[in-house]
């Protein structure tokens, strides 16, 4: 599903956030990027969003080259892809119907389609009879289910997640992470970058550690365990 072969991403104002990181992540597995603040979880993230490009090395997913994806061919490759952003990057001047939407409009579903869609989203997420309000209706917990509606609407193969629950309590953190359980147990592969390492130890899924742009554990992908 997802390899890096000796990437190395260096930004222009020269700082460099990933140095020579290999790793290699399953179909269906839920793995967590840790590591401190400018770790390069978030670089990690961009890269396989195609968000940033890679300074060397080689990054795949599903077995496609990500170099080999021209600018115009960028949509298309975001279709198999969900992103939840800690910032939530919700439209706030549109009902939350319409954010959760946006990612099948952008590719042309018909719209009865989208309406059934987007409800059966926000049945997952426990938002459905929510699809009127504004963002800034609901709470900060609802409008980060917001966002995984919206990255699951489509029904990704990969949810990619940085610091979903950066801005939650304890309790809406714990929920949260279960939503992406829930989603993982299904088949959908899951990677979330964060730094809470109380969280992550309760679900037990395997960790790609980083330090000062390497990897420095990357834990053991599921095809490669003992069964």
């Amino acid at each position: 599903m997802i390899r890096f072969d000796q990437v190395h991403k260096r930004y222009p104002t020269g700082r460099e956030a990933l140095a020579g990181v290999s790793f290699k992540i399953d179909d269906g597995e839920l793995v967590f990027l840790t590591g401190h603040s400018g770790a390069g979880k978030s670089s990690i993230l961009k890269l396989i969003a195609l968000i940033e490009r890679p300074t060397r090395g080689q990054v795949f997913i599903n077995s496609q080259n990500t170099a080999a994806v021209k600018p115009r061919g960028i949509p298309q490759f975001r279709r198999n892809l969900g992103v939840v952003f800690q910032d939530h990057k919700l439209l706030h001047d549109r009902p939350v119907a319409d954010n959760v939407a946006l990612p099948l409009i952008i590719a042309g579903v018909p719209r009865r389609e989208i309406d059934k869609r987007v409800r059966a989203a926000l049945d997952q997420v426990g938002l459905l009879g929510k699809e009127k309000n504004r963002p800034l209706e609901l709470s900060t917990g609802e409008q980060q289910r917001v966002g995984i509606a919206r990255a699951v609407v489509a029904k990704p193969t990969l949810l990619i997640a940085d610091e979903p629950t950066g801005n939650l309590d304890p309790q809406l953190a714990l929920e949260v992470m279960k939503l992406f359980k829930r989603f993982n147990e299904v088949g959908v592969t899951v990677v979330i970058a964060t730094h809470d390492v109380h969280l992550i130890e309760q679900f037990g899924a395997r960790r790609i550690v980083l330090g000062d742009g390497r990897v420095t554990d990357a834990g053991v992908p599921t095809s490669a365990q003992p069964q």
